[in-house]
């Protein structure tokens, strides 16, 4: 712990609106005399009182009815009807090697004395591999059901050891003369492990799409598509295979490409057994009952939390001093040093503030925490980790500029001695010798090699893929001490580190900037911590916001995500099954993994309906049908109330009013917070400071921009209201304001919008002493439920502590002065003082007094108050309990149904309007087309080849038009028209392309499939159609790149998938007898394989 303490050492130094015009309407007249006024603030207040008369502090508390009842207990969820768990348990923590043991059996599985449940496994007699080591409790398991030939997921943190559960089965498979299929998620990670695999067993192939080495080997190792290819042409192949190996399966929720594991893994033949290699997921049970089902077989699950390296883990508040250890090796989190770091955090963010409120300036650019002080604390973190002997380190990042600004920042650190260097420039030259001399000259391939020889390493999808399989062969050879990378260097390959840093607790996914998920920080910083090497793992979150405790323990000390499936329909797929005799596109469908997570819904969504219909049964109703009557008529006077308010409120009506001083009560309505009573909370008066208008997103950037176009505006109120005082309310907020320009409701974080609220003095609180304090606060026009007629004097800055006592003050003197009233606090009224002209606003006031007289009169309106509370909560927590056992009944019949059998009737309604298959679902010319086309649009692709669209073309055009395909990232151009500043050698093409993209987006429309054309053609991208081009002419890379500001990885990533696109566009050409064209895209696929773009891999 020497280490770790001169770690502290090092860094834990002692820490100090004007008023609108509202809209004309015609209304019918309306009487707005004092009487008329008065006679409407009678009813509206009779109504109130009658609406309110059942709420009651002693009404049960009615839970919420679980919409997705499987979503709190993933784990449990799949024991249903049709699998039997079997469970061998042996609880086990991080720190020991205890494993958790589960078997599924399949429907009317015939037990006999080989029942897998009946024993524990027994090592065999002659293993088909020995080890050089002694196996771990998991891996002996695991090896024990493959020599029963039984198949098994093997679920484990990173580095536990599960590649030598593999090489078991694939020794096995080589032992009974049997094939065996290795596949893996990735093309990069398939070489890898076919050159494992080739210099363990010799007998071994590799199957990439870009790579055929040995196809008729015993052992294959091929990316998961290709065997989703194999599985779809009824290859031969696939009879002689005995096991397959799906290395990372939890990849298997991949929204793009998770489906072809999924359909993968159902095709295979019954006589198949599976090795699922998995980091560790909680519903691991659910997904070998979902195997042990379509595949008739027993399942195993080995599942181990045992890390071989335990982890620390650390937070380092940006701006700070120190570094917090919040998780320990034992997995406690420290409660006491994460408020320290949050305090620490927090102490940057009040002198931020107070330099704000005195400089009178936004920010300053040199405040902690900022950007300008990024680059300080993360040297100041690497410099101490190198000096304690604490690398190799990887520093994650998740954004590919940021890799590359923080490894230039190390300009003046050299990590490597003479000899190293001289290792590391015999690699470098040895392994771009192959290279031409102009491709030598790349930037990149440049500018790499002198941070190599100093130790620093960048790994990213920009890079060249030759220069990251350089930088994996010198970090796992020692030669690279700090790694700069994005999150794809965690994904399978075996490179682990002594430290990992985390430069950033957020991530954008395209959607918006999020806290990372569990999963992914598990999957991150599993790489801390080298089996034999290390005693423990070093793990460092920077963090440059404060996160709530429980955020943080979710980050840090959560489970890890589930596997959910990501199956969708596409047409490639049913073009494929229908040209298949006797297989249906629903076989797929209702064998696939979301079709089971969806079934085994029912059990949980049944046993919840049964549990609300017997709590139902206990509540007695006197007079059930009158009470019923009774209740009714006052859900109809609340709803009416409500629909009155929400027209007050509306902008146009309500703006004009909400000066600064004006008095509004505030009202918190259910699901606001996490409070489980769906009671309103009323609040105080407040008083007004400010109107504000503004579109809904704070996303940045061009996604931002775009959003906000089409965002609807969003009215706020900033107001002062009296407040449950903060705990750290003197140092966290000198001003008295949590909110800024952002706005609380559009802040993402649940946890931060509720500091923003008002919120109810908890009764029984420890610290009484402290008095409820006046705070400002930004909420939307419908937490507005009343608007007085009352306004106070407001200074001029209402954010001082000072100034809002004084107005606070003034807002209880005058809510004490009018309690005195038995007319209560005066308010706005909507006719005379508002001017609300609105038809619907006066029917809906007739509807209150005709329902309030009828209430009046009613029976139950006789009966004492304390007994007409009582039936009447009787009454509501009866039926909420019955409609809510219906919701269950209805939810579990419908989880029982197909899944997405809409969608595929819709689906097959395109295909038979564009020509793919006949009326009787015969697959025609066009179908046969779209079969061989997976890694791109394949209507759109076949709408160009039938329309003759590329025979009007030269190669070079076809090639650079089908780029569009296959470029998917952001390059120079005008969004709104991507194909602007194309010149008309190319310009011609992509018009032909948007064409036949709207020809499909109006045939998807026809037949009731959601689609919208723009966002439809927005997938197209010709950003590389003039780099293509010029490549098929023969230009050198280099000059490609200048014709484009993507990285080299990415041009070369999408050549190479455009290469295959071609390749699949030839095979479809000659499936239908089109030479011509064949001979076209196969010249195409000439032209794009050359120099760097397809240099052989490193490690083949």
């Amino acid at each position: 712990m020497s280490d770790l303490d001169d770690m502290f050492d090092a860094f834990d130094e002692p820490s100090p609106a004007p008023p609108s015009t509202a809209a004309k309407r015609k209304a019918p007249p309306t009487d707005t005399t004092a009487e008329g006024k008065a006679q409407r603030n009678s009813i509206l207040k009779s109504a109130s009182s009658l609406i309110d008369e059942s709420s009651s502090s002693s009404r049960p508390v009615l839970p919420r009815p679980p919409l997705h009842p499987s979503s709190q207990n993933q784990a449990s969820s799949s024991s249903t009807t049709t699998t039997k768990i079997n469970t061998k348990v042996s609880t086990g923590t991080a720190d020991d090697k205890s494993i958790n043991s589960f078997t599924a059996l399949p429907p009317n599985y015939n037990q006999n004395d080989n029942d897998p449940t009946s024993s524990s496994p027994t090592p065999p007699s002659e293993p088909a591999k020995t080890y050089p080591f002694t196996l771990d409790p998991f891996q002996r398991e695991a090896i024990s059901y493959i020599e029963k030939n039984e198949s098994v997921l093997v679920a484990a943190h990173t580095s536990a050891g599960k590649t030598a559960v593999a090489e078991y089965a694939v020794a096995k498979a080589l032992k009974q003369k049997s094939r065996v299929i290795y596949t893996s998620p990735i093309k990069a990670l398939s070489n890898q492990k076919y050159r494992d695999l080739q210099e363990e067993f010799t007998d071994v192939g590799l199957m990439t799409g870009d790579i055929t080495i040995n196809p008729t080997a015993t052992a294959l190792v091929m990316t998961t598509e290709i065997l989703r290819s194999m599985l779809y042409r009824g290859s031969e192949m696939m009879r002689e295979v005995a096991w397959v190996i799906y290395d990372e399966v939890h990849y298997m929720r991949d929204k793009e490409r998770g489906v072809v594991w999924e359909e993968s893994i159902i095709l295979l033949p019954h006589k198949v057994r599976f090795v699922f290699l998995s980091a560790t997921i909680p519903n691991s049970r659910q997904f070998v009952g979902w195997i042990a089902k379509i595949h008739n077989q027993p399942c195993h699950v080995v599942y181990t939390n045992y890390r071989p390296v335990p982890l620390q883990h650390y937070i380092f508040p940006a701006g700070g001093e120190g570094l917090h250890l919040v998780v320990d090796e034992k997995g406690t989190f420290r409660e006491d040093n994460f408020q320290r770091a949050m305090s620490s955090l927090q102490n940057v963010e009040t002198q931020i503030a107070t330099n704000m409120l005195t400089s009178g300036q936004k920010g300053s650019k040199k405040k902690k925490g900022g950007k300008k002080d990024q680059k300080s604390d993360l040297y100041r973190i690497v410099k101490l980790v190198m000096e304690r002997g604490l690398n190799p380190v990887i520093v994650f990042s998740f954004s590919k500029k940021e890799c590359e600004k923080y490894a230039l920042d190390l300009n003046k650190e050299d990590y490597n001695d003479e000899t190293e260097k001289d290792l590391v420039n015999q690699v470098y030259v040895n392994a771009i010798d192959s290279l031409s001399d102009d491709d030598k000259k790349l930037p990149q391939v440049e500018a790499l090699l002198p941070l190599l020889k100093r130790g620093i390493g960048i790994h990213h999808g920009g890079l060249l893929p030759i220069l990251k399989e350089i930088v994996e062969i010198l970090f796992s050879e020692g030669l690279i001490k700090c790694l700069f990378a994005t999150e794809t260097f965690s994904i399978g390959i075996n490179m682990p580190a002594k430290t990992v840093i985390f430069t950033s607790t957020r991530k954008w996914d395209g959607t918006s900037n999020r806290w990372v998920t569990s999963g992914e920080y598990i999957q991150m910083s599993g790489r801390a911590g080298r089996r034999g090497k290390d005693d423990r793992g070093i793990v460092i979150q920077m963090m440059d916001e404060k996160m709530e405790p429980a955020v943080c323990k979710g980050i840090l000390y959560g489970d890890p995500d589930p596997l959910n499936s990501s199956y969708h329909i596409s047409y490639n797929m049913l073009l494929n099954m229908m040209r298949v005799e006797d297989v249906d596109p629903e076989f797929l469908i209702r064998a696939s993994f979301h079709q089971y997570q969806q079934e085994s819904e029912a059990p949980a969504l049944d046993a919840q309906a049964e549990e609300y219909e017997n709590k139902a049964s206990e509540v007695h109703v006197t007079d059930s049908a009158l009470t019923g009557e009774y209740f009714g008529m006052k859900q109809q006077l609340k709803h009416i109330q409500t629909k009155i308010k929400s027209i007050v409120r509306e902008p146009d009506n309500i703006i004009p009013f909400l000066q600064p001083g004006r008095l509004v009560r505030i009202i918190e309505k259910p699901g606001d917070d996490d409070d489980v009573d769906f009671t309103p909370h009323f609040w105080d008066w407040a008083a007004v400071i400010a109107y504000r208008k503004k579109l809904g997103t704070d996303a940045g950037g061009d996604a931002g921009r775009l959003a906000k176009e089409n965002a609807e505006p969003m009215h706020t109120i900033d107001v002062l209201v009296k407040c449950e005082p903060d705990p750290d309310d003197s140092p966290d907020d000198p001003l008295g304001w949590k909110t800024n320009d952002k706005s609380v409701p559009f802040q993402e974080d649940q946890a931060q919008q509720q500091q923003q609220k008002p919120k109810k003095r908890a009764k029984g609180a420890k610290d009484e002493k402290k008095k409820p304090t006046f705070k400002v606060r930004t909420l939307t026009l419908s937490s507005i439920e009343e608007i007085s007629a009352v306004r106070i004097f407001m200074p001029e800055d209402s954010h001082p502590k000072q100034a809002r006592q004084s107005v606070g003050k003034s807002i209880k003197e005058v809510a004490k002065r009018f309690q005195k009233d038995p007319q209560g606090m005066p308010m706005l009224d909507p006719i005379n003082d508002m001017k609300i002209k609105s038809s619907e606003f006066e029917k809906s006031l007739e509807k209150v007094e005709k329902l309030t007289k009828e209430l009046q009169q009613h029976a139950i309106s006789k009966l004492a108050s304390e007994e007409r509370s009582i039936r009447l909560e009787a009454y509501e927590t009866k039926s909420t309990l019955l409609e809510s056992g219906r919701l269950m009944r209805k939810q579990s019949k419908e989880a029982q149904q197909m899944v997405m059998k809409d969608e595929l009737r819709r689906m097959k309604r395109v295909l038979k309007f564009m020509g793919h298959v006949d009326a009787s679902d015969v697959i025609q010319l066009k179908g046969r087309t779209a079969c061989e086309i997976n890694t791109a649009n394949e209507l759109v692709a076949t709408e160009l080849t039938f329309g003759g669209i590329f025979a009007e073309f030269s190669v070079e055009q076809t090639v650079a038009l089908l780029s569009c395909f296959t470029f998917d990232e952001k390059g120079r151009g005008d969004e709104t028209n991507p194909g602007a500043g194309l010149r008309p050698v190319l310009a011609a093409p992509f018009n032909k392309l948007l064409d036949a993209a709207r020809t499909v987006a109006k045939a998807n429309k026809q037949c009731k499939i959601e689609c919208e054309e723009d966002e439809f053609l927005q997938q197209f991208n010709p950003g590389l159609m003039e780099a293509v081009y010029a490549w098929c002419k023969g230009a050198k890379f280099i000059d490609v790149q200048k014709l484009t500001d993507t990285y080299e990885g990415t041009t070369i990533r999408t050549l190479r998938r455009l290469e295959e696109l071609v390749r699949q566009l030839a095979s479809a050409s000659g499936a239908v007898g089109n030479t011509e064209m064949k001979e076209t895209f196969e010249k195409g696929s000439e032209l794009i394989k050359r120099d760097i773009v397809f240099c052989n891999s490193l490690y083949l």
